[in-house]
């Protein structure tokens, strides 16, 4: 994710909402500002889990797929901008 120094970034991940959502309002990355606006917690988790592991390639990733249900689903509908009201299959059938 990276906002620049990871001092910084561990910072403003770990801060109150109020401080985390007033830095996603300034970013233009869809990805920084969905992980900005996340509960303290799912960015703290964050900050221990990637940031923290800067030797394993695939921390991201397997942070990701470690969020419940809803912060996944999140990710999808605000950053990579799909619908997941409906099953893939019906999409391209339609």
């Amino acid at each position: 994710m990276g906002l620049g120094l990871p001092t910084l970034d561990k910072a403003v991940l770990q801060s109150p909402n109020t401080v985390a959502r007033a830095a996603a309002s300034r970013t233009q990355d869809s990805e920084k500002r969905w992980l900005l606006r996340q509960a303290r917690e799912v960015r703290k988790s964050y900050v221990r889990e990637v940031l923290g592991c800067s030797d394993q390639p695939n921390a991201a990733e397997i942070w990701m797929l470690r969020r419940s249900k809803p912060v996944r689903e999140s990710y999808i509908r605000e950053v990579l901008g799909a619908d997941q009201s409906e099953p893939q299959s019906r999409r391209s059938s339609a």
